[in-house]
């Protein structure tokens, strides 16, 4: 089935201003609250959202087989679990019920009211209810530059990371929507030449550049996916923080890797940017070597050129972008990342979510940590206002934005922004 909704000549009667990360071509998903307080699905063009529950019922989605409720739900669950062929039919008709051409809706002024809303009339919600959660650690530049940082330079990479898709599974409890702030940490730290732990805050907040994939119902347990099958069971892309306490983590990781540093918060942006979406970005991933376990092997271009950056921003100050990296560079791609985590017969559910891990590039700003980005504090990060930083203090707001652009349509996935507070604290009872 084509890809209609991805004509790059295609045009719509909505507005969509010169750059947005939101044209006719993208068609994201996701969940909002509106302003009559009632939750739904919906998409968003330009700066309009848009209401697909409503438009479902008014009989838009007419011949497509979806149920009648799958749009008047509080999460996308349901609807990823109608798989492929569902999605892509969705975003084909979506796209051609708000091209420029076509009246049915654009000359309908009462179905528009009660389809289309402005942005600050909506809450935006996390867009799934995620059962499982797993961390990848791809990167080969940011696992190499954490190897020569905490183990030896010349053996940065452990043995197996060539290998296999590194990954641990996280806490799906703690994974916020953009725009909800966090609470910076406490735990167990070793401070430099003790031998006893102390208990406090963590003092080496940091954020971690990623992206993560949501996965509709894959196998059966006990089946594993083809690589060359995998990303039929990927529904779409999120940018993603997943924020870590690395001196809490330096002290924990041994044996069994990271815990309390990592399950504290991850953040990610609201709108889920699809597959098939992102097709015309398509791109090679670097060249892989040694060649991987048949399993793994993938032909073709695996990986999609999407430019990232992270904006840093004190309390009431300017923002200041610290790095601009691209998920092109990750060594493991999605296929491979989803193959290697269901060859044991691991099941995978609708709603999943799979994390690309830290997306550092080649260069120094390109990075994806400000562990990396100030070679563990060595190197402070000077902000607009002249402020310095080593990692995240109190009061800093963390930005993540993403687009692809082929010189012909540009799409992109909005942001990420979470601020950081000082620890939680319980007001006493009076």
């Amino acid at each position: 089935m084509p890809i209609l909704a991805n004509d790059p000549n295609r045009r719509s009667w909505i507005e969509v201003q010169k750059n947005s990360d939101f044209p006719i071509q993208n068609i994201p998903f996701g969940v909002f609250l509106t302003r009559d307080d009632v939750i739904t699905i919906g998409t968003r063009i330009g700066d309009k959202a848009i209401d697909l529950g409503a438009l479902h019922q008014l009989g838009y989605f007419k011949d497509i087989p979806l149920t009648d409720d799958i749009f008047l739900q509080d999460t996308l669950n349901d609807f990823i679990s109608d798989g492929k062929k569902t999605w892509r039919l969705v975003r084909n008709r979506i796209a051609e019920i708000f091209d420029k051409n076509n009246p049915q809706l654009r000359d309908h002024a009462e179905h528009r009211k009660a389809v289309l809303f402005d942005l600050e009339e909506i809450e935006m919600q996390l867009p799934v209810l995620i059962g499982d959660y797993t961390d990848f650690y791809s990167s080969k530049e940011h696992a190499t530059n954490v190897g020569s940082m905490f183990r030896d330079p010349d053996n940065a990479l452990l043995p197996n990371w060539l290998h296999i898709p590194v990954g641990y599974h996280g806490r799906s409890s703690t994974i916020i929507p953009s725009g909800h702030a966090i609470h910076r940490p406490v735990g167990q730290t070793l401070p430099a030449g003790s031998e006893t732990p102390v208990f406090g805050p963590s003092k080496l907040v940091d954020f971690e550049l990623e992206m993560a994939f949501i996965t509709t119902d894959a196998n059966h347990m006990g089946e594993s996916i083809p690589v060359t099958e995998a990303e039929d069971y990927i529904f779409g892309m999120v940018l993603f923080n997943d924020w870590s306490a690395r001196d809490i983590q330096k002290w924990e990781y041994v044996p069994l890797g990271p815990f309390l540093a990592k399950n504290f918060a991850s953040s990610i942006s609201p709108w889920i940017v699809t597959l098939d979406a992102l097709e015309p970005y398509r791109t090679k991933g670097p060249e892989q070597s040694p060649q991987p376990l048949p399993y793994l092997q993938y032909e073709g271009p695996g990986s999609f050129d999407i430019n990232l950056q992270v904006d840093l921003s004190p309390e009431g100050g300017e923002a200041k972008t610290i790095t601009r990296s691209n998920f092109k560079y990750m060594y493991w791609t999605m296929a491979q990342q989803l193959a290697h985590h269901t060859v044991n017969g691991c099941k995978v559910n609708s709603g999943d979510m799979m994390g690309s891990g830290t997306i550092s590039g080649p260069t120094p700003d390109s990075y994806g940590s400000m562990l990396e980005l100030t070679w563990k504090g060595e190197n402070p990060i000077t902000l607009a206002d002249g402020s310095e930083r080593k990692f995240i203090q109190d009061g800093d707001t963390v930005t993540m934005k993403g687009y692809c652009d082929n010189g012909t349509t540009r799409i992109g996935f909005g942001q990420v922004r979470t601020k950081l507070l000082p620890p939680f604290s319980k007001e006493k009872k009076k």
